[in-house]
């Protein structure tokens, strides 16, 4: 296992000139030895080019890559000791699962036992123990992708497991099974884990580290809970959570506080001139009107989720939704009622960045 120092950019252009002729931006940015990370964002935005340029696949267009303090930035995946599990199985139809499982450690040569030994661990972590001697060919595709998880994990001296997607073909009601196996897994096994997805339910449930990146950017780096407490950016809070963190334009003359031409009292100094308040709708508070330091707001829709209340208000021009707990009595639609945004979980932001 290896910690990975990346200080990168990458282009498919020859000669890039501005920020969208890169596919990834400059960064520079390092994966722990035995961390499990996840790299999230909307398709196109980098992800899987920087996985491959992890991997070994794709050579950086400017920069390095290094492994334990070793510049491998031109090193084949061979020579890094990768093992890559991608979006669709990648296993031996003609083989049995235990010579599929076994066939990256026959081609390092390790002893017959140990292989044994390996084999039997990582099936009975993939609950396949049962399958060993069955033909892969007469398996379904999520059995298929489960032998491809277990090729990536069978090597005990690997630097690092880099996962493309690796659930797509997955049942959906089969999908939080595997999570939990790859999070099992990665605490038995201590292996650098890292995980490419573009479903924030997949990222925030495996990941100790999730990478939010859009348009080629590394956004923000932290845990699922600094994720959703304290986006970094504007497009964290929209991607991060269900629905994703509201968004208020504001603005500060002589440091009052105002939105929508309301005065609002701010428990913090904050810089003249326009600013956006984020509040998740987990912490929109519904009050009634007039109440003190909230908002006028009409009552647009209400949804019964089942697990919570999904209401939807306008505010000063602005959409806002708030979830409320499920035995909440629900206001009606058309209501007028007040709405609290500012408190401890109120986040703001200036040029779409969190303020320190």
């Amino acid at each position: 296992m290896s910690r990975i120092d990346l200080d990168l950019a990458h282009s498919y252009k020859p000669n890039p000139k501005e920020d969208g002729d890169y596919a990834l931006l400059p960064l520079k940015m390092s994966f722990e030895d035995g961390g499990a990370y996840a790299l999230l964002g909307p398709s196109g935005c980098g992800k899987t080019t920087m996985l491959n340029i992890m991997s070994g696949l794709l050579v950086p267009s400017h920069g390095s890559v290094k492994f334990d303090g070793q510049d491998m930035t031109r090193a084949t995946p061979q020579q890094r000791n990768i093992a890559q599990v991608f979006q669709f199985p990648v296993i031996y139809d003609t083989m049995t699962v235990a010579e599929n499982l076994a066939f990256p450690l026959k081609n390092r040569k390790v002893p017959a036992h140990q292989i044994q030994a390996r084999v039997g661990q990582i099936a009975e972590m993939l609950e396949m123990s049962h399958q060993l001697d069955m033909r892969a060919a007469g398996l379904s595709a999520d059995q298929k992708q489960k032998i491809s998880l277990g090729r990536g994990l069978v090597r005990p001296d690997v630097s690092a497991v880099l996962f493309d997607e690796p659930l797509t073909v997955i049942d959906p009601h089969l999908k939080w099974q595997l999570r939990r196996k790859l999070k099992q897994i990665h605490h038995e096994l201590k292996l650098t884990l890292i995980y490419v997805t573009h479903d924030q339910v997949e990222a925030l449930t495996f990941a100790d580290q999730v990478v939010v990146m859009t348009r080629g950017k590394v956004v923000q780096m932290g845990t699922p809970e600094a994720l959703f407490e304290q986006p970094a950016h504007t497009f964290v809070g929209h991607f991060i959570g269900s629905p994703g963190m509201n968004f208020l334009p504001a603005n500060v003359t002589d440091g009052a506080l105002s939105v929508g031409g309301l005065g609002l009292s701010a428990d913090r100094e904050l810089p003249a001139g326009d600013l956006k308040l984020g509040i998740r709708p987990e912490y929109l508070r519904l009050v009634p009107v007039g109440a003190i330091g909230a908002l006028p707001a009409t009552v647009r829709q209400v949804q019964d989720i089942g697990t919570y209340l999904l209401v939807t208000c306008d505010v000063a021009g602005q959409t806002l939704k708030a979830r409320l707990a499920p035995d909440t009595t629900p206001p009606a639609v058309g209501d007028r009622v007040g709405l609290q945004v500012l408190g401890e979980h109120t986040c703001y932001y200036k040029n779409e960045e969190l303020m320190a």
